[in-house]
């Protein structure tokens, strides 16, 4: 089958690209023929919140991909269309996770379904997870031309629904990463190159903070198992995208400035195992968001994992991934509970489900291309 995928992926970063990749290197694998159309750029630097949108690892996730879209640039959309067109591909997946992309997208999907070729929209999250008054309609325009949605979380599908009432919402889990698990290095090794003494137990916090990733619960929470002689060590690693020096205040407040190991900063792949083999458990503390790749990254790790209400329906199996713990709300008590609970469990010696596997999501894009198959080949 002739696939054409629409998103970002190396040189660029971040979970959206790293997810585009596997995507792309997945359906390669099964068989499929992939073309991959990513962008010339990304965003302008002006409305990037973060010091690069450059993916600075030496080990990179590389798939040949054609880098034609410009945001700003309308004559990059039709140019992305004839190169398509020129193919006559099967199915085109959209990659949909902010409204910024809605005007090129949404031009982009109409005149491709004008020839025939069937759109499918794979939904990251439906709304941007900091919302703006224009959102609502940006994405009515920019999703206006699917022919079917994917999404990976059950939130998800009712935002759809309201929206697009007529148009199928199909569902397949957010599978588990394990492309950056290449080093394997073994906990106390992993600890002194962090500076972080082997004798404590580490809580991890992976990603971008941002407002709706709930660090200042798991910081608050951290403080409350300290003064009661329970302490964590907290290893937040990621880029911070708002004021680090509320953090670093709190961080003080609560006595851990001794208990805090920070790398704000963008981690590169080959640090990613570092990280996450320091840890004895995974915190997403989130107060909103849909899924995270972050979560299904501890996953492939087999951490003990803490999240809240808000992301459990992101495609968690609980019966072949016993290790999740979910707080019965968004606040530092319930948190530190569910975090002095999570240290003390040990996984069985049992294999992960099936459909938390990348197959599950590869067998429902071809499902999803079947249903309109043609025919001809890629220049």
């Amino acid at each position: 089958m002739k696939i054409v995928i629409v998103g970002p992926v190396y040189p660029y970063r971040g979970g959206i690209a790293h997810f585009t990749s596997s995507l792309a290197e997945e359906l390669r694998n099964a068989g499929h023929e992939i073309k991959v159309v990513s962008f010339k750029r990304q965003y302008p630097k002006f409305l990037y919140p973060g010091k690069s949108d450059q993916d600075p690892s030496k080990e990179p996730l590389i798939v040949p991909a054609e880098f034609i879209l410009d945001p700003l640039y309308p004559w990059t959309w039709e140019r992305a269309r004839t190169d398509i067109v020129r193919g006559q591909p099967d199915l085109v997946v959209f990659q949909w996770w902010t409204t910024f992309w809605a005007p090129a997208f949404g031009v982009l999907a109409r005149r491709l379904k004008k020839t025939g070729i069937k759109v499918c929209f794979l939904i990251h999250n439906v709304f941007p997870h900091e919302k703006r008054f224009w959102d609502k309609a940006f994405t009515r325009f920019g999703l206006k031309s699917a022919d079917n949605f994917l999404t990976m979380a059950d939130s998800q599908r009712s935002l759809l629904a309201d929206l697009f009432p007529k148009k199928p919402v199909i569902y397949s889990p957010h599978p588990i990463y394990k492309f950056m698990d290449v080093a394997k290095i073994d906990k106390e090794t992993a600890r002194a190159q962090l500076g972080i003494p082997s004798d404590r137990k580490v809580a991890l916090f992976f990603g971008i903070v941002r407002p709706y990733k709930g660090l200042r619960l798991l910081v608050e929470a951290a403080g409350m198992l300290k003064k009661l002689g329970n302490p964590v060590h907290l290893l937040i690693a990621g880029e911070f995208w708002e004021d680090i020096t509320d953090y670093l205040s709190l961080i003080k407040a609560k006595e851990l400035e001794d208990w805090v190991t920070l790398h704000n900063r963008y981690i590169l792949n080959e640090e990613v195992p570092l990280m996450f083999n320091s840890a004895d458990v995974f915190v997403a503390p989130y107060t909103g968001g849909t899924q995270s790749g972050a979560v299904k990254l501890a996953m492939g790790y087999q951490l003990p994992i803490v999240m809240t209400p808000t992301i459990a329906d992101a495609g968690i199996n609980f019966t072949t991934y016993p290790g999740i713990f979910i707080s019965q709300s968004a606040t530092p008590e319930s948190i530190k509970r569910e975090i002095e609970i999570a240290l003390q469990y040990n996984f069985p010696d049992e294999p992960l489900a099936s459909d938390t596997s990348w197959n599950n999501l590869v067998e429902t894009i071809i499902r999803i291309g079947q249903q309109n198959q043609k025919t001809g080949s890629f220049s």
